[in-house]
């Protein structure tokens, strides 16, 4: 029997990347989109023909229901939220209605329609935060400093809840950073990147950012997909840290970006202090022991491979958009 998966957030980055593993492992797909929604379908465009889309909705209790109920599927993989830190202090209780209680409303659809369904939530480093310790793994305690952070930790711990309280195959995967060329140009590793291809091309001049310190533990998004399904596929469900366990920092990865397109980024970038967060994190590190030893997952794709891997992407995009332009100027 081929087996049904539910992505929520499935036009994102990640559901992009997962929805491309499990049509490759043979899965039926099936995708939650918002009928309100602005988000083109430009990541699963090429997909598209091979996953059935529905629209329901993570503020809407009823609509989750009937989504589960329809669809049936074996494994729901709750990827959406509102995932961009900066927003979260804009619009704090949008964030929570999302990132927080939307958790709780998909798992009451499936503790509803079928216990039985394995679930995936995607649980965020940001919810170390100001770390206690380094690295992190699956026991250091929370200390968020953001609303998006903070609404994750209540994702988390309404995950473990549901687990504990209905014996639902629940997991939670607490994700490092992950990136790749899908990701939206608002977060700082892809509007690096973006920048560095304008600049290139000689349709930007400068680059401003926030904090050039900060640190942080960046893999490639489609490694990190593959552990959200090796952790639905064991005997028991659990909560497993993915990270690549080195760190490096914002200058590190704009030192990389810009050499690639052999620029010297000195004479690009800015430091802009209305960038800097409210409540900053300087570090995270995560300590992916039990993911390794329990999964077998490992990453394949080092920082630098990463960082070229986007700038390429990008260069060749904005190249591309550059030569359509002017084709349609003439």
């Amino acid at each position: 029997m081929t087996r049904k998966a539910l992505i929520t957030g499935i036009t994102g980055q990640d559901g992009a990347y997962l929805a491309k593993l499990l049509l490759n492992k043979g899965y039926e797909v099936h995708g939650m989109v918002r009928r309100a929604s602005t988000e083109s379908f430009e990541r699963i465009a090429r997909l598209r023909d091979r996953l059935t889309l529905h629209q329901a909705d993570l503020l809407d209790q009823l609509s989750l229901i009937t989504l589960v109920r329809e669809v049936r599927p074996q494994e729901v993989y709750n990827l959406a939220a509102q995932s961009f830190v900066p927003t979260s202090w804009l619009q704090p209780l949008l964030t929570s209605e999302f990132t927080a209680l939307g958790v709780t409303r998909l798992l009451e659809a499936v503790r509803l329609v079928d216990p039985k369904i394995r679930f995936y939530q995607a649980s965020s480093s940001e919810m170390f935060g100001k770390v206690r310790q380094e690295p992190q793994n699956e026991q250091t305690p929370f200390w968020p400093r953001s609303p998006y952070g903070v609404a994750k930790v209540y994702g988390h711990w309404i995950t473990v809840n549901y687990r504990e309280s209905y014996s639902i195959f629940a997991c939670s995967g607490i994700m490092f950073n992950h990136e790749s060329p899908l990701r939206g140009k608002e977060f700082v590793t892809r509007k690096v990147t973006d920048a560095v291809a304008r600049i290139k091309l000689g349709v930007q001049d400068k680059l401003k950012l926030g904090n050039l310190d900060a640190m942080r533990d960046w893999g490639f998004a489609g490694d990190y997909v593959q552990a959200m399904w090796m952790m639905l596929q064991q005997q028991q469900p659990d909560d497993y840290v993915v990270a690549t366990g080195q760190k490096h920092s914002v200058r590190d990865l704009v030192k990389l970006a810009f050499g690639r397109a052999d620029l010297d980024w000195h004479d690009y970038v800015q430091s802009d202090p209305k960038l800097l967060r409210p409540a900053e994190i300087n570090t995270l590190r995560g300590d992916a022991s039990k993911a390794r030893k329990v999964l077998g997952w490992e990453p394949t794709v080092t920082f630098p491979e990463l960082v070229r891997m986007m700038v390429d992407a990008d260069l060749e995009r904005v190249g591309r958009e550059l030569a359509d332009q002017s084709n349609s100027a003439q």
